[in-house]
């Protein structure tokens, strides 16, 4: 088992809290115990409080949630002119997985060798790769 693992948290990942009640930071915990290192774009962040400004009810809810509970989690500095896939692609050798929900990303990445965790059934997370 690796000393730390790297972690990225895409955008749609982390509205799995607000959307499906899944607390995905203890089921990352459960699966690669208290090693990790959770991180995620200051992309992802700026997609998420665009969004948030023009969402509505449930996805309002989750927008919030998710943006109080990355508080806590390593913000990378990016070119804020390229779009968000583009950069995890480009910085794939930097984490240990990418947690995404996108199937296209999910694809790129695999396609690489990149591990991806994503959630199934919404309710368990899966690594594949």
């Amino acid at each position: 088992m690796l000393k730390s693992k790297k972690i990225l948290l895409d955008t749609n990942f982390l509205l799995i809290p607000g959307q499906f009640g899944v607390d995905i930071f203890e089921e990352l915990k459960k699966s690669f115990g208290d090693e990790i290192e959770l991180e995620v774009l200051e992309n992802s962040l700026k997609e998420l409080e665009k969004v948030a400004k023009t969402a509505k009810g449930a996805d309002k809810d989750a927008i919030k949630l998710a943006l109080a509970l990355i508080k806590n989690i390593n913000i990378i500095k990016t070119d804020k002119n390229n779009h968000v896939d583009d950069i995890i692609v480009d910085m794939a050798d930097r984490w240990f997985a990418v947690c995404t929900q996108d199937i296209g990303l999910r694809k790129r990445l695999e396609t690489i060798g990149k591990k991806v965790i994503i959630l199934r059934q919404k309710k368990y997370l899966q690594i594949r790769g």
